[in-house]
This record gives C-alpha cells, structure tokens and sequence, in this order.
C-alpha cells in the first residue's frame, strides 16, 4: 500500500481586501510541503490542475519539476491532468521530462476534467466531451507504450511514424493511472 497526498492549490478568499490569497506564496507553500512529505515517507504527491482565480496550479508539471529539485522519493504525479483539453504529446513530453529530473519519479493522472473552464480556454466543445477525453487517452497509451507512432482520429491530426521526445526512463514507459471522480460518467 502506498500513502499519499493531493493538493489543489486553492486560494483563501480575503475578506476584506476582496482578492485572492497571492498564488506565488500558495505554490512555494506547496513546495515546502512537499519536501516535508519526502523526508517523513509519504509515498505519492499529486498536484492539481485548474484554470481559474481561485487555484495557484494552472500547470502542475513546473511545479512538480521544482518539486523533483528538492526531494528525492516522493512519486510526483498529477492529480488530475485534465486529458480532454490537453495534447497528449505535449503531455508525455512534460512527464517524460519531469520522470527524468526526478529519476524515474514521474506518475500521470488522467481525466476528463470535473471543473470544465479549460474546454473553452483552450478552444474545445463540451459536445466532443467524451469522445475528446476517449481519443486522447488513446494516443497517449500509444505514445507511451510505442517508440514510433502512427495515430488517427477525428479530433486531432494524424501522427505518421513519428517519435516523442524525451523518453522517459522505464523504457519509455511512463505510470498513467485513470482518474475518476464527481459522477458516474467519469469513470
């Protein structure tokens, strides 16, 4: 059994100056948070993702990468990477980088996204919801599993025996673990 820790980067909301909690302070708290959980022994930490005012974390690969910095057992993982508005290539290149910084560290969490603000900021309809979410993992998977890909779908352009780079560690391999959570639709 392994034990672990997920944060979102939630700010307090201030009262009386009307605004969020500084967002730099909230993430270098997380940081040292972190180091403290490597030096007792939890096992796994995984950062959040969000594309709002009231969390710090829009991009947990950078602040798992300053994480790997100054730990050195502690699993880094997302939690959750928001699969259906990202690019799975751009995603195994972030975590195959952050697996080599923390030596082989790296874990992914994905997930179709409980909280939906990224869909229209990065240009995606909520009417390709699930089939975004279906194809995307797809392609990871291949990208993980493979050296050379070729892919199609319907969402995304055709990758024609092309290679992603960095490799992780394991071979290339990277931990992908689905993350469900919220309704019963997610899983």
């Amino acid at each position: 059994m392994e034990l672990g820790i997920g944060m979102f980067g939630d700010l307090a909301f201030d009262q009386s100056t009307g605004k969020y909690r500084d967002a730099g302070t909230k993430i270098r708290e997380i940081l040292d948070q972190v180091k403290l959980m490597d030096e007792v022994g939890i096992d796994v930490f995984a950062m959040g993702e969000h594309h709002r005012p009231d969390y710090a974390v829009s991009s947990p690969e950078i602040v798992l990468a300053a994480a790997a910095s100054i730990t050195k057992n502690i699993k880094l993982a997302s939690g959750v990477t928001v699969l259906s508005s990202s690019e799975p290539v751009k995603v195994y290149e972030d975590f195959s980088t952050l697996d080599l910084i923390s030596d082989g560290r790296a874990e992914i969490f994905v997930g179709r996204g409980s909280f939906i603000e990224s869909f229209p900021l990065y240009g995606y309809s909520l009417n390709d919801y699930e089939q975004l979410f279906d194809e995307k993992l797809e392609l990871l998977l291949k990208i993980n599993s493979e050296e050379n890909v070729s892919w199609s779908g319907k969402l995304r352009a055709p990758m024609q025996n092309q290679t992603v780079y960095p490799r992780a560690k394991n071979d290339g391999k990277l931990s992908i673990w689905r993350a469900v959570g919220g309704t019963p639709q997610s899983v």
